[in-house]
């Protein structure tokens, strides 16, 4: 028995899609970033070298990239929501959630010029390809936004699990690197600690009273026309 593509009635395969392929290119960038944050070459070994651990890196980064292409097609198909795919490369142009679904679009575009300027390394030269690539960094945070400020499941044990898991390993791994060496560099190592501690600062206070809270799908932005009870099961 099929799952039908479209319903009026109930959740539709392509907001499962949606749902799924969102959680797992999160967990993707998650580790495309700690393996960028660390220094690898401290932790390669001759049973587990250098390039091993680059080619993982790479694979993750472009994997994440696909799944997000995914989540974007599989939510501008679904009829639930009014979610055209100009909204995911242009961000707040929208009306579904307006802000947290623009933070998924900052975070799609900076993912996507990492990509392109990827391809076209020999032509810009490593200092423009390094530059860009440091916006690896500031997607995360932005995808971790967007999926708390727009999915459904935020408050199922599942997805505060791994949206918890995500956050600690990527605020280990940048302790590890702001601790090793230290205290060399002692500025940006003592930034990237602060800005670390001002984030999970932030969500910790944000969440209870955001997507934890009461009546979150009505603040977020979600349409008038979409907050009846059959629909209540797709808010978040």
């Amino acid at each position: 028995m099929s799952l039908p593509l479209a319903s009026a009635v109930g959740p539709s395969a392509y907001w499962y899609l949606t749902r799924a392929t969102g959680t797992v290119a999160l967990i993707l960038l998650t580790l495309a970033v700690v393996l960028g944050v660390i220094e690898v070459e401290q932790y390669s070994t001759r049973r587990t070298p250098r390039f091993a651990i680059d080619g993982v890196h790479r694979t993750a980064s472009l994997l994440a990239v696909v799944f997000l292409i995914v989540h974007i097609l599989t939510a501008a198909l679904d009829s639930f929501a009014s979610i055209p795919l100009i909204d995911a490369v242009v961000p707040f142009a929208g009306t579904y959630r307006p802000l947290w679904l623009g933070l998924g679009a900052v975070s799609f575009d900076m993912l996507l010029a990492i990509v392109l300027t990827s391809l076209a390394r020999r032509r810009l030269g490593y200092r423009a390809w390094r530059f860009t690539h440091w916006l690896a960094y500031a997607s995360w945070p932005l995808a971790l936004l967007h999926g708390l400020g727009t999915g459904s499941d935020v408050k199922a044990t599942w997805m505060l699990g791994v949206s918890g898991g995500c956050l600690i390993v990527v605020l280990s791994a940048v302790c590890v690197r702001a601790i090793s060496g230290w205290p060399d560099q002692i500025r940006p190592r003592s930034a990237a600690l602060a800005l670390a501690a001002v984030f999970a600062g932030g969500l910790a206070l944000w969440l209870p009273s955001g997507p934890l809270g009461a009546h979150w799908a009505q603040r977020s932005g979600t349409p008038k026309s979409l907050l009846h009870p059959a629909a209540g099961g797709r808010h978040g």
